[in-house]
């Protein structure tokens, strides 16, 4: 009975590393996709950063580094949603139907995929805070910590949105304008840009809604920032977040055809 579990354990062990492996080796080959995907928070945090920083928007701190967990936010959200694209280019060259027949559970391949994603994540996460440091951006071994346990959190809610709506969609076409209108109110309605104070009744209403919004104030809080919660409550909300996707994301993924 032991040996039988051990052998179920180390299976399942040996799926999850073969897909990680594969969606992580995927991602480094892309070598256009992880130019851009680290190209384009720089440049959204140097040229609107100081665009709109020279307009003197009343954040209490200098705009780039009010913007910058906004700016790392952006980068899980885009980096993370996107990966649902992998599944429907699995299924077109037919890859996904040889992975399903492997004696493993569907839940195991979908968590080796988010597992990928935010590996993924952590990479692009990490050449962004060698720039933090220049642009004044305070870190300590804890707030390190507390900054890689939200990009984890986030990540994976994100890349169970991404490959719930890859379970359901067929054409790449159709994925990419779907993800537009969840990646971009994502992160506009996440404070990331702006403070969240003294908004409208339906604007702070849909960012109170928004799980990206508190992964935003918990990466404040940890760089030393002024926020609206605790630590302990933003994350505690992310993590409410991601287990509620997640097992959004495990029953799509169940029950999403091969072909």
């Amino acid at each position: 009975m032991e040996l039988s579990r051990y052998r179920n354990l180390k299976l399942i062990l040996s799926a999850l590393y073969a897909v990680w492996l594969r969606e992580f080796k995927v991602f480094l080959r892309e070598r256009s996709r992880l130019i851009a995907s680290i190209f384009t928070p720089l440049l959204w945090l140097f040229v609107i950063g100081s665009g709109l920083g020279s307009a003197n928007p009343s954040v209490g701190v200098d705009y780039q580094i009010f913007i910058f967990p906004g700016i790392i936010s952006m980068s899980v959200i885009f980096t993370s949603v996107f990966f649902g694209s992998y599944i429907i280019w699995d299924r077109k060259f037919d890859f996904l139907k040889s992975v399903m027949v492997a004696p493993v559970s569907r839940e195991t391949i979908f968590v080796g995929k988010t597992f990928g994603g935010m590996t993924t994540s952590l990479v692009q996460i990490s050449i962004l805070l060698l720039v933090g440091g220049p642009i004044g951006i305070q870190f300590n071994a804890y707030s390190i910590i507390q900054i890689v346990a939200v990009v984890l959190l986030l990540s994976f809610a994100l890349t169970s949105v991404g490959l719930t709506m890859g379970s359901y969609i067929e054409s790449l076409e159709g994925f990419q304008l779907i993800v537009s209108f969840v990646v971009f109110p994502l992160f506009f309605l996440s404070g990331a840009l702006f403070p969240l104070k003294n908004l409208p009744e339906w604007l702070s209403l849909l960012t109170t809604l928004n799980p990206v919004s508190y992964a935003v104030d918990a990466l404040r809080n940890a760089m030393m920032l002024s926020s609206r919660h605790t630590y302990a409550e933003d994350i505690s909300i992310l993590f409410a977040a991601t287990i509620a996707l997640g097992l959004l994301g495990t029953f799509s993924f169940r029950k999403m055809k091969a072909v």
